[in-house]
């Protein structure tokens, strides 16, 4: 027996020491983690292919994305536990610090990915705002996204708009069989859409916006080559883009518009709760609920009453605030413009003025160059200002839209603060700085978490009377009333889609806590609900931010920099909140 007990450890002590050398051979031959980084983002862009255009590479300019069809999210599902499986072959404790961090993005993004994939959300394929057909048409103008600098890029183009076609007979047997199992827009939002298409279901063909780029070619072009794209393009509008359109006008408009619900949130969904947690969680990188956010929210929009309180009374206004919100939308000395080049003329001022001060509280600064536009005709009257990122190689500058359907009604009151959260140093900043970063692997160049970029941008507002601006009350005013509009989000988004809400109540909430025009409000209020969650990331990153800002500047004194504590929350790009607020504390404890 003895023998035998013998003989079993023996055995068992050369099986263990064989594992163990097997392990050690198994770590050492395996490939540094930043190839698998690699090769993630190399994998990833076939599947995004307007997201590969977005980010500047143009391999897959002629493809749209499988995104609405069972097999294209069956790719993108094995595709993601691919990865899952190789990060689970490395020791997180054994990677470098940045790998760390890289290793623990790369993990949240499977997983996200994952849990969004299990929902059927691709039954409600487009709506008004944040839509793939709204995207296809920036790009189709020629002065956007998609590059037009070769006959190549023009031949990758009549491609794409074949994907187009596709994309779009495909939304149309989704959206179908969403009417069939609950899952379809608000009617309020589908009429939205009804102008979208129908601008666009007519000629003359030369005068179509898909028209446009063979009215821009690049002066190398030669004539046969000129020759060729004009007859193509215009073949490409007349049989392909013009039936395509009118096809969704009447589907939307005969089919799907009668078909429309009269509820307004993803509560009133099929498994709409878990949709709508899932939003929370994807848009904020955090565990909160909803029902935390609208407390946080409530106690916001009071603290933020409070401080507009003093504005009121510093300019002399008699009367109480809803009073005051009414005064400034109608107030016809802060809408002093005749033209949108007026209002773009004037957003280039602001950044004049500031300049001096940008380099008081940051140390990185982006080469990407930047301009300010008026936002295309087709979208003007839907669209929010909004930015677009630009390229490292100045290919593509950043630019800041600004939509202008009526100059003479444009309000000036919030431009400082919109210009520093879409602009300097808000978005173009920060993207520009996280695109440049050399230090970080592809994947991680181009990586948005809206809680932290929209977070930013939102604290940027804050920065103001650092930068020179607020020096009238009415743009402090305007940065109180964005970031009331943003603690308003709070309250509504998760009243819509978690309490039950309607359109109505929710525009009504707004018109009492906010000074912007009842047409604005509305906009904004069927942009919740079209894309759920999103609008409340804004204010959820910007307290993290501003948290951990205060409470450097309270433990470390005089040894607190501002300039530092900037590039520490930039230089490494996007992260989700709990990342940034791991790397703000060791900052701080190291101090």
């Amino acid at each position: 027996m003895k023998k035998i007990i013998y003989y079993m450890l023996v055995t068992t002590g050369l099986m263990m020491q064989s594992c163990q050398q097997k392990s050690e051979k198994t770590e050492e031959t395996m490939p540094p983690i930043k190839e698998v980084f690699a090769s993630y983002y190399e994998e990833r862009l076939p599947l995004y292919p307007l997201e590969a255009t977005m980010n500047g590479d143009n391999r897959y300019n002629d493809r749209m994305s499988e995104d609405l069809s069972q097999a294209g999210k069956a790719k993108a599902t094995a595709f993601y536990k691919k990865y899952q499986d190789e990060l689970a072959k490395y020791d997180r404790e054994k990677l470098t610090g940045e790998e760390k961090v890289s290793w623990d993005l790369l993990q949240w993004e499977c997983n996200i990915n994952l849990e969004g994939l299990k929902y059927p959300i691709e039954l409600m394929p487009i709506n008004q705002i944040f839509s793939t057909h709204l995207m296809i048409g920036q790009m189709a103008s020629g002065s956007s996204l998609q590059p037009f600098k070769t006959v190549k890029d023009y031949d990758n183009w009549l491609k794409r708009v074949d994907g187009f076609v596709v994309w779009c007979d495909t939304a149309v047997v989704n959206m179908r069989k969403g009417i069939k199992t609950g899952y379809v827009l608000p009617a309020s939002l589908i009429k939205k859409m009804i102008p979208q298409f129908s601008d666009m279901d007519h000629g003359p063909v030369k005068d179509h916006l898909f028209y446009s780029p063979v009215k821009n070619f690049p002066k190398d072009f030669s004539a046969e080559d000129k020759a060729r794209l004009e007859k193509e393009y215009a073949a490409m509008v007349e049989s392909k883009i013009i039936p395509t359109f009118q096809k969704m006008h009447v589907f939307i408009e005969k089919e799907y518009l009668p078909a429309g619900r009269k509820t307004n949130g993803f509560d009133a969904l099929p498994n709409g709760k878990a949709i709508y947690d899932y939003y929370i969680k994807y848009y904020t990188t955090t565990e909160m609920t909803a029902d935390e956010i609208h407390q946080i929210g409530l106690k916001e929009v009071a603290r933020i009453s409070g401080e507009m309180e003093k504005v009121k009374e510093q300019v002399g206004f008699k009367g109480d605030l809803k009073s005051f919100f009414n005064d400034v939308r109608n107030n016809k000395k802060l809408m002093p413009f005749k033209s949108a080049e007026e209002v773009i003329a004037n957003f280039n001022k602001i950044h004049e003025r500031m300049k001096p001060n940008l380099k008081k509280l940051f140390e990185l600064t982006p080469k990407t160059p930047f301009e300010v536009r008026r936002t295309e005709a087709f979208r003007e009257a839907s669209a929010s200002a909004e930015y677009n990122p630009g390229l490292p190689d100045g290919s593509r500058p950043g630019v800041f839209y600004v939509p202008v359907p009526d100059a003479k009604e444009y309000n000036t009151v919030s431009d400082e603060s919109l210009f520093l959260h879409e602009a300097i140093p808000g978005h173009h900043y920060q993207i520009s700085l996280q695109q440049e970063n050399e230090g970080l692997p592809e994947f991680r160049k181009n990586l948005w978490y809206s809680a932290y970029g929209e977070g930013w941008a939102l604290y940027t507002e804050s920065l103001g009377k650092e930068l020179g601006l607020y020096t009238d009350p009415y743009q402090y005013f305007g940065m109180l009333s964005a970031e009331m509009h943003r603690a308003i989000r709070l309250v509504v988004d998760t009243g819509l889609h978690s309490k039950g809400w309607t359109r109505e109540q929710a525009i009504q909430y707004s018109l009492d806590h906010e000074a912007e025009s009842e047409e604005s409000i509305t906009a904004e209020v069927e942009r919740y609900m079209a894309g759920a969650g999103q609008a409340l990331s804004y204010k959820i990153g910007q307290l993290k931010i501003r948290e951990l800002r205060s409470k450097a500047e309270k433990e470390m004194g005089d040894k607190f920099s501002i300039r530092e504590f900037h590039k520490l929350v930039l230089e490494s790009g996007c992260v989700p909140l709990k990342l940034l607020e791991d790397k703000i504390n060791t900052w701080i404890a190291g101090k």
